[in-house]
């Protein structure tokens, strides 16, 4: 079996030797073992243990959901399932998250379609109106509460 140095593992996947370090101490990854001098040696099986880390993380999984996934993928019990619901609860993580940044977006379209732009002075600005009228009616609205 080839074992491959710390750098190595870091070339071959394509990430930095710090990377490999990191997701050590995060309990993703762990040299297959030490020689007498204390360098780290990995094996085949920690370039894909690399390649399934920073594909999980391309598609938004958070350290912990993955070192949770890696977990499964060591238990010869486990099923496809228990994996499914990882990416289900991601994609639905997801969905919420694409919806609030829609209401975000169509919150801006608004205020800049109602704005003049242009060469319009600064006082014509509805978005700078929004912006300070929000902030000025909380103001209002917390002064007027605690003078009632």
């Amino acid at each position: 079996m080839t074992m491959l140095t710390i750098g190595q593992l870091a070339n071959t996947a394509n990430v930095k030797i710090d990377t490999v370090r990191y997701y050590e101490r995060k309990n993703l990854l762990s040299p297959d073992f030490r020689t007498a001098a204390g360098y780290r040696q990995y094996s085949g099986d920690s370039i894909r243990r690399l390649h399934f880390i920073k594909k999980a993380q391309g598609l938004g999984f958070s350290l912990k959901e993955i070192g949770k996934m890696l977990d499964i993928s060591l238990n010869v019990e486990a099923e496809c399932g228990n994996i499914k619901q990882y990416a289900e609860r991601k994609i639905a993580d997801i969905q919420a998250r694409i919806n609030n940044l829609q209401k975000i977006c169509d919150g801006l379209l608004q205020i800049a379609e109602a704005c003049p732009g242009g060469d319009s002075p600064l006082e014509n600005c509805t978005i700078l109106e929004h912006f300070y009228k929000s902030e000025t009616q909380s103001i209002t609205q917390s002064a007027g509460k605690e003078t009632a």
